[in-house]
């Protein structure tokens, strides 16, 4: 065996001690980490010839790299909708590699993963209030489940056409209506042919709104003469977590022949709040969900959830089997994950998943969701107290969308305040744009984040804006 391979396994014990270590200092201070990079990336370093072992490794690694590690899954990281990462994912994760199992079939030969994966779909299914008659997986991220549902819609599509996309691909334009998508579905759109250009926008409702108006819907609908298409609807815009009406699009499913697919990457956990549940009434109707568990869930990155139902599971090996390859078995015969995604191989993604919707259940996870509105509603309240800031839209769920007072619309003035705000390393959060404004977003997503955090974030704000960085 090679010399460093062999020191290695001889050293494990103290190689898994030491990163063990350093995993609890750092998440024992993440509370004071900066949440922007304090420093420029090491010169570009080159590959060894005969290796420097593990523990000589991690020494390099935490020379050059660890002090510019963000702390992204602190309390005060709120950007990009991020949440944190529970003791209990941490656990799962880390035995995720270890056991290092390939999660493909329920049947057969091979490890059981994807009977974990299986009752770890259902109990979000349980979590999320969602019947069983929908199929679940688990990928990457938001963009590979938007893609994995529209790839089943674009099948599906396509026999409603007469044709089977997967083997014959797109000949002509396919119609596809939405109102306010995520980037990660117009993405989709575009990797699976559709084009990203050929989306029809549908009308917003008038006002401060991002969320489908109904009438303007429907008369798009009927401008199609009865051809089938894909809507694509919110639960959750990115700006002002808006929600499409469920009950009303379900309505028109009933009328209309379409794929219902609903982007509910982080806004489908408000099932667990009493007080917002009602924004996802109508919604288990949908053909297709997307899940994202590395938000609200609170368990760490490329980890996302499918929902499809039952009901296109054979659309849903049609678009995926892997046809020609006869090793695998016969893709109708038995459970096969890698028939009913786009990965052949993927690690035990649902095993954080599992071990944190164990360790805290229902009420633990309520608790999560209820504390992110409370906080989120708290710093809303500071913004319109603020006569140097403004709310550009209510604060909705659990993302505050505001700008500086009459500059929303200088994009340089609110960026160049942001800049500022975000290298004191208290916080961290993005800039947008809504309705032609220039604004920024603060998603409160994260266990970890207190009233505490607020305050030492308005205090910050507050001596920005005194010295008048903006």
């Amino acid at each position: 065996m090679n010399k460093q391979l062999q020191e290695d396994l001889s050293s494990l014990e103290k190689i898994m001690q030491l990163v063990s270590r350093q995993g609890l200092d750092y998440l024992k201070q993440i509370d004071e980490r900066y949440t922007v990079a304090n420093g420029a990336a090491a010169p570009l370093g080159s590959l060894p010839e005969k290796g420097l072992g593990t523990i000589e490794t991690l020494q390099q690694f935490n020379n050059r790299w660890e002090p510019l590690m963000v702390a992204s899954s602190g309390p005060r990281y709120w950007g990009f909708v991020t949440g944190g990462t529970t003791p209990a994912a941490i656990a799962g994760d880390w035995l995720t590699p270890i056991y290092d199992q390939n999660t493909q079939a329920i049947k057969g030969d091979g490890d059981i993963s994807a009977a974990i994966e299986l009752e770890t779909v259902h109990l979000l299914q349980e979590l999320l209030e969602l019947p069983d008659d929908f199929l679940g997986g688990f990928v990457t991220g938001a963009t590979m489940s938007n893609f994995t549902c529209l790839a089943v819609a674009r099948q599906w599509l396509g026999q409603q056409l007469g044709s089977d996309i997967a083997k014959e691909g797109i000949t002509k334009p396919l119609p596809v209506l939405t109102a306010t998508p995520h980037s990660s579905s117009v993405k989709s759109l575009a990797l699976l042919g559709f084009g990203s250009n050929n989306i029809t926008a549908v009308k917003t409702i008038e006002g401060n709104r991002e969320a489908m108006d109904m009438a303007a819907l429907e008369a798009q609908i009927r401008q199609l003469n009865g051809q089938p298409f894909i809507l694509i609807s919110s639960a959750g815009t990115v700006n002002t977590v808006d929600f499409d009406d469920f009950n009303a699009i379900a309505a028109l499913k009933k009328q209309y022949p379409f794929w219902w697919h609903i982007d509910a990457a982080f806004g489908g956990f408000a099932i667990l709040s009493e007080t917002h549940k009602h924004l996802l009434q109508g919604w288990e109707q949908a053909d297709s969900i997307t899940v994202d568990g590395h938000k609200w869930l609170n368990v760490p990155y490329e980890n996302a959830v499918y929902f499809i139902k039952r009901a296109h599971r054979l659309l849903q090996v049609s678009t995926f089997q892997n046809s020609n390859a006869p090793y695998l078995g016969d893709p109708l015969e038995q459970f096969n994950y890698l028939n009913l995604l786009p990965e052949n191989s993927r690690r035990l993604k649902a095993l954080p998943a599992w071990f944190t919707l164990n360790a805290y259940g229902r009420e633990g996870y309520r608790y999560i969701i209820e504390n992110s509105i409370k906080l989120a509603r708290d710093f809303g309240a500071f913004i319109e107290s603020c006569p140097q800031l403004q709310l550009l839209a209510p604060v909705r769920l659990n993302t505050v969308c505001f700008s500086l007072s009459g500059a929303a619309g200088d994009a340089k003035k609110v960026a160049a305040f942001l800049s500022a705000l975000n290298k004191t390393g208290e916080v961290f959060m993005t800039q947008t744009q809504y309705k032609e404004q220039a604004g920024i977003r603060a998603a409160f997503v994260n266990f970890r984040t207190t009233e505490k955090d607020i305050e030492r974030v308005k205090t910050s704000i507050l001596r920005l804006l005194t010295a008048g960085t903006h």
